[in-house]
């Protein structure tokens, strides 16, 4: 199974034998791929219970194969917790797994039956067994902080053209410019480029023709800059945990070859040793 994106896939205990093979097992590619299509198959179940038609002819059989499915999730943390023991919590895919179990055994009768809708989040248990979408996550993650200083920009560049916008057309626009809320409300429609020409732009130039001399400014910076950022940031991110990955990885390889080489150079010396006894 490939490694997990924080910090690699656990080792299984090394006291006891049967640990460590009941983790290699339950870590393995087959028992994942298997919990992989319960999960897709607990998403059906869980779509197909939201129809009445459904329910009411084939509802006791959905519930029963999603309570079947989610023993199998139960037994599988429970099989994990056993194999890993405490160390099972130092992976944080691992907890978000245990919480997202945990939370379709809540009790869903009475006024917790709001409770019920928890269930769905099983689905996204998906993220934590499918190696390419934990990469996507781990991603997100790792590039919130730079998406952080990011969003403090863009806030910026709002508050800047907010209050021009409100000193320049408050007068004559004031249901798009008239307060503070209105021009950045305003700036947030320009931004997303819906209807903005049609709809704010133009009925401005028609009065004011020097209004684009305001709006061409923002939409090149909040548009085309600063939003391209994030999306820097994020491939930034990307390459980054696939070089995290290729660095893992070539150190695994180095240190196989370093016992292998020892392994030889132990068989080497074993043979002249072995002639020296007999010679002598």
């Amino acid at each position: 199974m490939p490694p997990r994106p924080d910090g690699g896939a656990l080792a299984p205990a090394a006291a006891g034998g049967w640990r460590e093979r009941l983790g290699r097992w339950v870590e393995g590619r087959a028992f994942s791929r298997f919990i992989i299509a319960l999960i897709v198959v607990n998403a059906i179940i869980l779509g197909l219970e939201t129809s009445s038609a459904v329910m009411a002819r084939a509802g006791d059989l959905l519930l029963a194969a999603n309570t079947v499915i989610l023993g199998v999730f139960i037994v599988e943390i429970g099989l994990k917790l056993i194999a890993f023991g405490p160390r099972f919590f130092r992976s944080g895919w691992n907890v978000f797994d245990f919480l997202v179990v945990g939370a379709s055994l809540v009790p869903t009768a009475g006024p917790l039956e709001i409770l019920r809708a928890l269930r769905v989040l099983r689905v996204l248990r998906l993220l934590s067994q499918v190696p390419k979408l934990r990469v996507i996550i781990e991603s997100l993650l790792r590039a919130l902080p730079g998406m952080g200083w990011t969003a403090l920009l863009l806030l910026l560049v709002f508050y800047v053209f907010a209050v021009m916008g409100t000193m320049l057309f408050g007068e004559r626009f004031p249901e798009y410019w008239g307060s503070l809320g209105a021009s950045l409300f305003s700036l947030f429609q320009i931004m997303t480029l819906e209807s903005w020409s049609s709809g704010i732009a133009r009925p401005m130039m028609e009065a004011i023709p020097w209004a684009w001399v305001f709006f061409v400014p923002f939409i090149l910076v909040s548009s085309f800059m600063v939003l391209n950022l994030f999306i820097a940031i994020i491939v930034t991110a990307t390459q980054s945990i696939h070089q995290d990955e290729e660095d893992l990885e070539r150190r695994q390889l180095l240190e196989e070859l370093r016992s292998i080489n020892q392994r030889l150079a132990q068989l080497e010396r074993f043979p002249i040793n072995e002639q020296k006894d007999k010679t002598q």
